[in-house]
């Protein structure tokens, strides 16, 4: 059996950091090719950010008939897929990112904390299986990453100036537009 070591690293990129997925090498120090943030048949760990992965056994998977584009093949062919994730019974989850999750997917997990997602787009139950793991992939990528909180400033006494600088010279600009009429009374 060949052994992997792993290298994880984050990337500071226009002020927030970006995880770098991890890069895998085997004894020869073979840089390996990774499956980070892709699905890939069999694959027992589905790697999130460079901190947090969910193991394969954590979704289930169950598949029915597709709508669409297929001719007769639709018809016999369960190849639409829908990937459940209990959010609540997650143990790679910490209750922070749980309740985050809960919060900002209010409308797509429902009262028992399950998360639900379907894909019919491609014709193949394959197909469709790795774009749902991509999706749900590229979701809790989304749902977890950290916003900057927005700190409240006042403007400068520069932007103040010229503010009311550019006020005053369109009032200037205005009163030349007023004709006046002067009588001889």
């Amino acid at each position: 059996m060949q052994s992997l070591w792993c290298l994880c690293a984050c990337l500071r990129v226009d002020n927030h950091v970006e995880p770098v997925y991890p890069v895998f090498y085997d004894e020869a120090g073979n840089e390996q090719e990774t499956t980070a943030g892709k699905a890939v048949k069999n694959q027992d760990r589905y790697w999130i950010t460079s901190s947090l992965t969910i193991p394969a056994s954590e979704l289930s998977f169950s598949f029915s008939r597709s709508s669409g584009s297929g001719g007769q093949h639709v018809n016999k062919v369960n190849s639409r897929v829908s990937l459940w994730f209990d959010v609540d019974a997650s143990r790679s989850l910490t209750q922070e990112q749980k309740e985050r999750i809960r919060k900002r997917l209010a409308g797509r997990v429902n009262k028992q904390g399950i998360l639900r997602l379907d894909a019919d787009r491609q014709r193949s139950q394959r197909g469709n299986r790795e774009d749902v793991i991509n999706r749900f992939i590229a979701l809790l990528q989304e749902t977890l990453r950290v916003r900057k909180t927005r700190r409240r400033t006042r403007p400068g006494r520069g932007a103040k100036e010229r503010r009311l600088q550019s006020k005053k010279y369109r009032s200037r600009l205005k009163q030349q537009r007023v004709r006046k009429y002067y009588s001889d009374e």
